[in-house]
């Protein structure tokens, strides 16, 4: 049960209405987590910005790896719904890979490279290892893509909290908990 409002066209602040009605114009409806976000022009907006610049780190499907590895360790699961519909649709993850996204890994060696470090950076709280750097750097990443993975690790974790805290009613497809798959 959502604990705050989903507002409706009318109750969107002025602030926040650009910003709302664009990712109503590309995702083709508003879900209950942005229309619940614009109450806050200042945070939703912020977000949004941060969102924007993000989507030109790395690879799509490293991102939304990175998005699912970080919120399986948040419990986050309004953004698994989220990440799982992305991955499947836009990134063309198969199932499997999503699966082994939502727990720090893919199939794909480079790939797999950044996801760990992502939910290392997650689990550590940021206090990684020396061998985890090398690590994610040996698989071909520059310092440059070492911050950009911080940066979306900072900005699902942005989303999951708010969603674990607001509980906004899910408009995405249910996914099974990691473990039961």
């Amino acid at each position: 049960m959502a604990r705050t409002a989903v507002l409706n066209s009318e109750q969107v602040p002025a602030e926040s209405r650009a910003t709302l009605d664009a990712f109503t114009r590309n995702i083709g409806f508003t879900p209950n987590m942005m229309a619940s976000f614009a109450q806050s022009p200042i945070a939703f907006n912020a977000w949004a910005t941060l969102l924007a610049g993000l989507s030109k780190a790395l690879d799509v499907k490293t991102r939304d790896g990175i998005g699912l590895a970080v919120s399986e360790v948040n419990g986050c699961n309004y953004c698994l719904t989220v990440h799982s519909f992305t991955a499947a649709h836009m990134a063309k993850l198969p199932p499997d890979e999503i699966l082994l996204a939502r727990k720090g890994h893919a199939s794909e060696p480079k790939r797999d490279a950044a996801l760990q470090f992502a939910r290392k950076v997650i689990l550590t709280r940021g206090q990684v290892s020396d061998a985890d750097l090398s690590a994610v750097r040996e698989a071909g990443y520059t310092d440059a893509n070492l911050m950009e993975i911080v940066a979306l690790v900072a900005m699902y974790s942005l989303t999951n909290y708010f969603n674990n805290v607001f509980d906004p009613d899910k408009d995405f497809p249910a996914v099974a908990p990691a473990g039961s798959i």
